[in-house]
């Protein structure tokens, strides 16, 4: 029986969603971990520095990476999951077997980067379980993505894909409120199409839905700062990304480096206001 974890305030503006890979191969944290003992202390401590949500991943999706079965990736996450009762958990997943077992273990939500297209039970799942869920725009797959990705104009083309996703979404069974959007920044674009939807992304909060984002430490952002290798940003610079990201309309924040993130995203939502609180 599902005993799903409750957000207070899930779409909260800015909230922050601590990463937390348990995988051998993503490309800032693989194999950090040695233990789920390891991995739950990280989550723990990502809550006490702020985060409002911590992903949980078993499949790496950096470009390149191949698939795992569902075997696999239930037991990279579940003993996890186990340990950790009364953190707010999103499962970043597009299978709809792992999904179900995270959620009974308590998970909030689902982050899926396939926007439901992976897995044609995930919906399902999501939905009967009343679930909140990320939708995320990726052109190809995480094998094919960056091979030239190509777009007419990449805004309106992701914003048109996400309404898409929504309304399929919404046809599947799952309650609009409970749904969030995100452009994929990295995930089938260039450098500079990265850069395009943050520039616009008020054309994605358009849609009328929270928008995440996920700018830390990305290749784009290494770019940006001169690195021939487009190795991955800094932490000054994910955090640099995300203020510029809220100031377009963002509202949850996928990190790294959870303390960061959450004193600079708190000035700016001050300075939004007006006012200290």
């Amino acid at each position: 029986m599902t005993r799903l974890l409750r957000l207070d305030d899930p779409w909260r503006r800015p909230s922050v969603m601590g990463v937390l890979n348990v995988t051998p191969d993503s490309f800032t944290d693989g194999g950090r971990f040695a233990s789920a003992a390891d991995a739950a202390a990280a989550a723990r401590a990502m809550v006490d520095d702020g985060a409002a949500v911590v992903d949980v991943g078993g499949e790496s999706t950096r470009p390149g990476a191949s698939r795992v079965d569902v075997d696999e990736e239930l037991r990279r996450v579940v003993p996890v999951l186990e340990l950790l009762e009364g953190i707010p958990v999103s499962i970043d997943t597009s299978k709809a077997e792992v999904a179900r077992r995270a959620l009974a273990l308590g998970a909030a939500m689902v982050n899926d980067v396939t926007a439901l297209r992976g897995d044609p039970e995930l919906a399902g799942v999501v939905a009967a379980a009343g679930a909140l869920v990320c939708l995320m725009h990726m052109q190809g797959d995480p094998r094919t993505m960056q091979v030239a990705p190509r777009y007419d104009d990449v805004v309106d083309d992701v914003a048109a894909f996400l309404e898409q996703r929504l309304a399929a979404a919404v046809a599947a069974g799952i309650r609009e409120e409970r749904v969030c959007l995100d452009p994929g920044i990295g995930f089938g674009k260039t450098p500079d199409q990265n850069l395009e939807l943050v520039r616009c992304l008020d054309r994605i909060v358009a849609i009328g839905r929270p928008v995440l984002v996920g700018l830390s430490r990305k290749s784009t952002l290494g770019k940006v700062l001169g690195e021939p290798a487009a190795r991955a940003g800094t932490v000054d610079a994910s955090v640099g990304a995300a203020v510029a990201a809220f100031d377009r309309g963002a509202s949850l924040f996928r990190v790294h480096d959870v303390r960061p993130h959450v004193e600079a995203l708190a000035v700016a939502a001050a300075v939004e206001r007006g006012r200290v609180a």
